[in-house]
C-alpha cells in the first residue's frame, strides 16, 4: 500500500527500504507517521522474502524526534493533563515495534537524530552515520527526561556515565564522537551511507531468514538474562533451527563447498 508519511521500497535482494518522509518538518513524528511505521512494520515481518530492514530519513535529517507543533497542540488539549503522555500515544509503540521486530533493523542515520529521533535509532539493531549526522538525547532542553527509551539504551550502548552526561546535558555529538564512545557502528560520506547500508544489509540476508530471527531475538534477550538463562535460550532456539532445512543445507553445502541455496519460502510450522 501507499504511505503518506513514510516511503517503503520493497525487498530486493532480501533488503527492505523505509524512508521517513516529513523532510519540512524534520521527519517529525505525527500519529500518521507512528501508525505508517508499525502498519509497514508489520507487513515486513509477513513478507518472507524481507531479511533486513533499512530506515532512513528524507532531507537533511533523520529524525527530530515529536513533531513539535503536533506536541504542542496536544499540549494545548482541554484536560491534556490527564490524558496518556504524547509519547506513550504515538512514539513509544514504535520504539516497542522496533525492538520486536523479527527482522534486523539498521539505522542510516543521514543527519539530525535527536530526542525521539535518536530514541528511535537506538532501538535498531544497528547504526551506520553519515559524517552530516547530529545525536542528541535533547529532550531535557523542552523540560523533559527522555521518553522514548532512551535511558534504557544509552547506558547499554555506552555506558551510564557518558549516558547521563548525553541525557542530561541535552548536547549533541557529531558522527566522529559517536563512533568513538559506540552511539553508531560506522561512519561513512553522505553520498556512501545508503550503499554501505544496503551492502551490510545483503551480507545479512543471504542467511536463512529463521536464523536471522532467532539470532535477533536472543541478542536482545540476552540484556535482561545471566550466562546461564542466555544459554538456555540459545539451546533451545538451536533445538528448533536442527529441525530446519536450512540448517541440512547448510552443512550439506559445507561439506561439498559449495555456496548454500537457502529456502526463500516460509515455512513456520
Amino acid at each position: 500500500m501507499a504511505y503518506d508519511t513514510i516511503i517503503l521500497e520493497r525487498p530486493a535482494d532480501g533488503v527492505a527500504l523505509i524512508t521517513l518522509n516529513r523532510p519540512d518538518r524534520g521527519n517529525g513524528v505525527v500519529p500518521e507517521l507512528a501508525a505508517d511505521l508499525i502498519h509497514a512494520l508489520n507487513a515486513l515481518e509477513a513478507d518472507f522474502s524481507a531479511r533486513v530492514l533499512i530506515i532512513t530519513g528524507a532531507g537533511k535529517q533523520f529524525c527530530a524526534g515529536a513533531d513539535l507543533v503536533e506536541f504542542k497542540r496536544y499540549l494545548d488539549e482541554e484536560h491534556a493533563a490527564a490524558q496518556e503522555p504524547y509519547n506513550a500515544r504515538v512514539l513509544w509503540p514504535v520504539t516497542q515495534k522496533l525492538v520486536s521486530c523479527r527482522l534486523p533493523v539498521i539505522a542510516a542515520i543521514n543527519g539530525g537524530a535527536t530526542a525521539g529521533g535518536l530514541d528511535f535509532a537506538l532501538a535498531c539493531d544497528i547504526r551506520l552515520a553519515s559524517t552530516a549526522a547530529r545525536l542528541g538525547e535533547t529532550y531535557i532542553k523542552l523540560g523533559l527526561n527522555p521518553g522514548n527509551g532512551g535511558t534504557y539504551f544509552l547506558p547499554r550502548l555506552i555506558g551510564s556515565g557518558l549516558a547521563a552526561e548525553l541525557a542530561l546535558t541535552g548536547d549533541l555529538v557529531d558522527a566522529e564522537r559517536a563512533l568513538a564512545i559506540g552511539l553508531v557502528n560506522r561512519v561513512v560520506e553522505p553520498d556512501a551511507l545508503l550503499p554501505e547500508a544496503v551492502a551490510l544489509a545483503q551480507r545479512i540476508a543471504q542467511w536463512p531468514r529463521l536464523a536471522i530471527e532467532a539470532t535477533k531475538q536472543q541478542l536482545r534477550q540476552s540484556w535482561h538474562m545471566d550466562l546461564a538463562g542466555s544459554m538456555n535460550a540459545s539451546f533451545w532456539g538451536v533445538a528448533t533451527l536442527t529441525y530446519s532445512d536450512d540448517l541440512r543445507e547448510g552443512v550439506n553445502a559445507a561439506l561439498e563447498k559449495r555456496a548454500p541455496s537457502y529456502n526463500r519460502k516460509d515455512r513456520r510450522q
